[in-house]
């Protein structure tokens, strides 16, 4: 009982004697539980005898000896090797029989995540303290939780030099020939398509609103990444394989088809398409807002300037769509575990990340983004320049 005692003080944070549905959840939170309000809510209300909405140390024991219960069985099939312990080979071990592989850093993630004492092992204690904290009701849901967790978890920074040690710098650039394949053409496409709608749209005018501008980028944005999305989804199961992985880009192609089906390369679509078409329409109202503008003035015209207004656009439409760029990129990753449940929709997606990381989840990683953004403002304005002066030529 002693353990049960020791985790009941660890959560009553004020010292009043009792847990709160407020210190679950708080608890439930940090360790990256899903649905946290729904899940502290109905562990209070199910063992609160006194109906006083919150749980004295017997109402919490009543509740910790069903989950000991529930789960001792479960620990004892996962220790393969009878050693009174989890490790990261069980862990694998675990995956392997749900027919679903997983690098050993992302089980020595999932053994961080109930390893209190930092052994690299979780005991009976430890294993007990995990699955009370998160609520689950077999080994499947705790795997899928445990999944939620690497990818929300993951952030880019540590993930790259985490990947240094497997895999060496090279893979650094793990799916970047996709990303190749698909950037410069999509843009180029996005490109075209907007300076052919606008040429239509100008007729006889020399200036487009910045509503048209926008509504221009909007549609010419979304045709092209519909066009180029399943190399998107490519880029991001080839960035998430294990370093080393034999497959490739037809290898990855192959494995999708044969293993799902065709319509997993346009899987999270709705997202990333809902996504692009604001970042689209923004990137282009400001970008050419500011072009119309910079024009009007020799001085604004110089490379060094351009450059800075392109990277502003870019910002612009990064910022107004990011939170969008998260749920499509959870959905993605998703797929690449085998048998994940079906991905939750884009608003209780938006809900899960505010319920575990508040308003910053919703920006996780932009960061990496914002790194990018200066070649990839370069490359727009080369692109958009030079495109521009040929269609005034030849159409």
């Amino acid at each position: 009982m002693d353990q049960f005692r020791c985790l009941f003080d660890k959560l009553d944070k004020n010292n009043d004697g009792f847990i709160s549905v407020e210190e679950l959840h708080n608890e439930m939170r940090r360790v990256g539980v899903v649905s946290v309000d729904e899940k502290a809510q109905i562990i209070v209300t199910n063992y609160d005898r006194n109906y006083d909405g919150r749980l004295d140390y017997q109402e919490f024991l009543s509740y910790m000896m069903d989950r000991e219960k529930k789960w001792k069985i479960d620990f004892h099939a996962l220790d393969k090797n009878k050693c009174g312990f989890i490790d990261q080979e069980d862990i694998i071990h675990l995956f392997k029989e749900l027919g679903v592989a997983i690098s050993k850093s992302n089980a020595e993630r999932i053994i961080q995540m109930m390893d209190e004492d930092s052994s690299m092992t979780v005991d009976w204690e430890e294993f007990l303290h995990h699955v009370v904290i998160n609520p689950v009701e077999s080994i499947g849901e705790l795997v899928c939780s445990w999944k939620h967790n690497l990818v929300y978890g993951s952030k880019a920074v540590s993930l790259g030099l985490r990947d240094l040690k497997p895999g060496g710098v090279r893979s650094m650039w793990q799916g970047n020939a996709v990303n190749v394949l698909k950037g410069t053409p999509q843009s180029t496409l996005q490109c075209f398509l907007y300076a052919k709608m606008r040429k239509q749209v100008l007729g006889e005018r020399d200036y487009l609103s910045i509503e048209q501008r926008f509504g221009l980028g909007c549609v010419s944005g979304a045709v092209a990444h519909a066009a180029f999305y399943p190399l998107e989804v490519l880029k991001v199961r080839l960035n998430l394989q294990q370093a080393g992985a034999p497959h490739g880009l037809l290898g990855c192609a192959l494995s999708i088809c044969h293993s799902e089906s065709p319509w997993a390369f346009y899987r999270g679509f709705k997202p990333s398409i809902m996504c692009m078409i604001p970042y689209a329409g923004v990137e282009c109202a400001v970008h050419q807002s500011i072009m119309s503008w910079a024009r009007r003035d020799p001085a604004n015209c110089h490379d060094t300037k351009l450059l800075l207004f392109s990277f502003l656009a870019f910002a612009c439409g990064q910022a107004s769509s990011y939170p969008l760029a998260v749920i499509r990129t959870q959905q993605q990753a998703q797929a690449f575990m085998a048998g994940s449940q079906t991905c939750s929709g884009v608003l209780r997606g938006l809900v899960q990340i505010y319920e575990k990381h508040g308003l910053l989840g919703f920006y996780s990683g932009m960061g990496a983004s914002f790194v990018r953004a200066v070649p990839c403002a370069l490359l727009n304005y080369t692109l958009i320049s030079k495109m521009e002066m040929w269609l005034s030529t030849y159409l």
